[in-house]
This record gives structure tokens, C-alpha cells and sequence, in this order.
């Protein structure tokens, strides 16, 4: 006799293989990796203090990406519409691609993830469903106003990149279309501005994360 498994059990799930790098295998295969034609995909072009300020980077992002991952779940959980949900476990599908590329990526500059990533995963949940008890237009907001942040974020890191880093700025480069992409997605599926001292707040939060992940 088989349980049937509930809502919760799925996004647990998915929490699961979010943490442990894995594919959900109810989700189509990642995308391959923009670094894939990259010359210096090996990282062979860096210089070891490049490599590793590329990896901290990187790592930065493979935290942000899980936070992503954490905050679609968290925010689906409480959706009050199935085309709500629909619409947040689908970008959430398409972040997955982007923890790929990122874990990939980590992996051949000879470095790994942040050893905190339950820690940016628990918090980014609740996050996501605290503000999806507001109601689904505010979750929308919060999804615009996220990939509105990230978008700046990326910009920043890519400046910041060793020049000889092709792979990863070409990783970065996709991601920054994507998360343009869904943020605007949210703002046409209904999403509403939200208060400043909530986009302020947002803002501390992500600084403390992009300043931890990079060294741990």
C-alpha cells in the first residue's frame, strides 16, 4: 500500500535535491551551459588568485541561485491560484538550469558551494511564503522586484570577473537575460510595486548573503 504523496511532499523534495545539486525529475533537463564554447571552460586562462576570486563569485551566485530555488517553493506552497503557482514553479524550473551552470562551473575552478546553503534555503522559504500570505499580486511584486535586484547584482559581477573568464561571463550573461525575463513575467502576471522599506530590507538581506557565500 503507497502513500499519495501531498504538496508539501513534493516541494520537500525539491528542497532536497535543490541542496544536493540534483535535477528534479519532474522537470525537464537543464539547458546546456552557455560556458560549454567557451576556450577557457578548464579555467587553463586564470591565474590562481583570478581562479579563486572567480570561484568566490561564482559561489556567490550558486547561493543566490538556491535562494531562488527557496523563495518560488516557499512563495508556490501559499499561491492562491493554480496559474500562480503554475507560473512560479515554472521560473523556478528554469532557475534550476542556472544552479547547474553555476555548481558546474565551481566545479572547474576547482572550488565548491557555500557550506551555508541550508541556512540562504530555510530563510529564503519562509521569506517566500511569508509574503505569498499577502496575497498573490504582492508575491508577483516580490518575484519582480527580486529579479530587479539580481539583474543589478549580476551587472556588478560581471564587471568584477577576471577578463580571461569567458566561461563564466557567458554563464552570467545568460542568467542576467533570464531573470530580466521573469521578473518582468511577474510584473504582466499582476505583480505590484512594493513599499521601499521592504525593498530596502530585501536589499540588507542580499548584501549579507553576497558577502558570506563568497568565502563560505
Amino acid at each position: 500500500m503507497t502513500r499519495r504523496l501531498s504538496a508539501l511532499d513534493h516541494l520537500l523534495a525539491r528542497a532536497g535535491d535543490a541542496l544536493a545539486g540534483r535535477n528534479d525529475p519532474d522537470t525537464p533537463p537543464p539547458r546546456p551551459t552557455p560556458a560549454a564554447p567557451q576556450p577557457d571552460a578548464a579555467s587553463a586562462a586564470l591565474a590562481p588568485p583570478e581562479r579563486h576570486h572567480a570561484a568566490g563569485l561564482m559561489r556567490v551566485n550558486h547561493a543566490g541561485e538556491v535562494a531562488a530555488q527557496a523563495l518560488y517553493h516557499g512563495q508556490s506552497l501559499l499561491a492562491r491560484t493554480p496559474e500562480i503557482r503554475r507560473h512560479l514553479l515554472h521560473a523556478a524550473a528554469e532557475e534550476r538550469d542556472h544552479l547547474e551552470w553555476c555548481a558546474e562551473r565551481l566545479q572547474q575552478l576547482g572550488e565548491g558551494p557555500s557550506r551555508l546553503q541550508p541556512v540562504w534555503y530555510g530563510a529564503s522559504f519562509a521569506m517566500g511564503a511569508l509574503v505569498s500570505v499577502a496575497g498573490d499580486r504582492w508575491s508577483l511584486g516580490f518575484v519582480e522586484e527580486t529579479e530587479k535586484q539580481v539583474v543589478q547584482h549580476l551587472n556588478g559581477h560581471l564587471k568584477k570577473l577576471p577578463k580571461n573568464d569567458h566561461a563564466s561571463r557567458a554563464i552570467l550573461e545568460q542568467m542576467r537575460v533570464d531573470e530580466a525575463r521573469h521578473g518582468a513575467e511577474a510584473r504582466a502576471a499582476g505583480g505590484v510595486d512594493l513599499p521601499l522599506p521592504l525593498r530596502l530590507a530585501m536589499r540588507g538581506v542580499a548584501r549579507v548573503m553576497t558577502r558570506t557565500a563568497y568565502w563560505f
